[in-house]
């Protein structure tokens, strides 16, 4: 089993640039980050933790994309993911061609963790009905695997649509899709068509969730075993980590604070330590 880290990047916390360098220097697998393009004033969404008020950091998100193009210039191992970026709010020809650029500037080292999106202030100042979010996700997915895999793309869908096209560059290494969120029927429908892998929030109730999500892969066709299972947001334990790895688990990405470098490298010194001796 894999380890990485997510940390919510934003423009006062750690730099993902100087996170990922000191994460790959203590033998992490891989750093993870969000995305949200803007947090509207109006607030009629609740936030997604239960508390009363939004935190500051989803007000000040990063470019993951841009984030993680800089932290694989100076790196040389260290995976770069997101987790998640949200596929509905993107204009799916311009990301393809920024995705499949990082894609081959990090050597193959990137993977694209998507999420439907929770934040219906968010979503309909680009266009996006909440309803019909997980549709308009899987159209752009769609429509970006056709411009990274064929020659001459075209895609014609509901809420996306070209003529053949040219577009390079293709990615030479193929893109990785998780899909994050709960599961469910609807989570592995899509999970089954067009993803890679999945990232469960957390760890609850993994044990029944995996074989259900494996049946689901398995009847669309498809390798179950092929299938990443990458929990997010784990405050990590030797116990709870080593039934992670008994279940199936693929990785597991362990939680970060939004917070400068100090506060941060403690916690990250504290998380490689657990990692070491798991590995010895």
């Amino acid at each position: 089993m894999r380890f990485g880290v997510t940390i919510f990047s934003t423009d006062v916390s750690m730099p993902v640039t100087e996170l990922a360098v000191a994460a790959e220097e203590r033998g992490f697998d891989s750093i993870w980050i969000p995305e949200h393009t803007h947090i509207p004033t109006s607030r009629r969404t609740p936030p997604p933790t239960g508390d009363a008020q939004l935190a500051e950091e989803y007000k000040r998100s990063v470019d993951p994309l841009i984030a993680l193009a800089a932290a694989a210039s100076l790196t040389s191992t260290i995976r770069l993911g997101t987790g998640i970026l949200l596929p509905a709010q993107r204009e799916p020809i311009v990301t393809a061609k920024a995705i499949a650029t990082l894609q081959n500037l990090s050597g193959g080292r990137f993977e694209l963790g998507i999420g439907f999106g929770w934040n219906e202030d968010e979503m309909e100042d680009h266009g996006v009905e909440y309803r019909t979010r997980r549709e308009h996700t899987r159209d752009h997915m769609l429509a970006m695997r056709a411009l990274w895999t064929d020659e001459v793309a075209s895609y014609d869908g509901d809420f996306v649509s070209f003529p053949d096209t040219w577009s390079w560059p293709k990615p030479d290494v193929p893109v990785p899709v998780l899909i994050g969120g709960g599961a469910g029927p609807k989570m592995f429908a899509h999970l089954a068509e067009y993803a890679d892998g999945w990232i469960p929030i957390g760890g609850a109730g993994l044990t029944e969730a995996i074989p259900r999500y494996k049946e689901a892969v398995a009847a669309a066709g498809r390798d179950p075993e092929a299938m990443q299972i990458v929990p997010f947001g784990s405050l990590p334990t030797a116990p709870k980590l080593e039934h992670f790895a008994e279940i199936g688990v693929t990785e597991c990405v362990f939680r970060i604070p939004s917070a400068p470098a100090d506060d941060v490298l403690p916690v990250l010194d504290e998380q490689a330590a657990l990692v070491a001796e798991l590995r010895s």
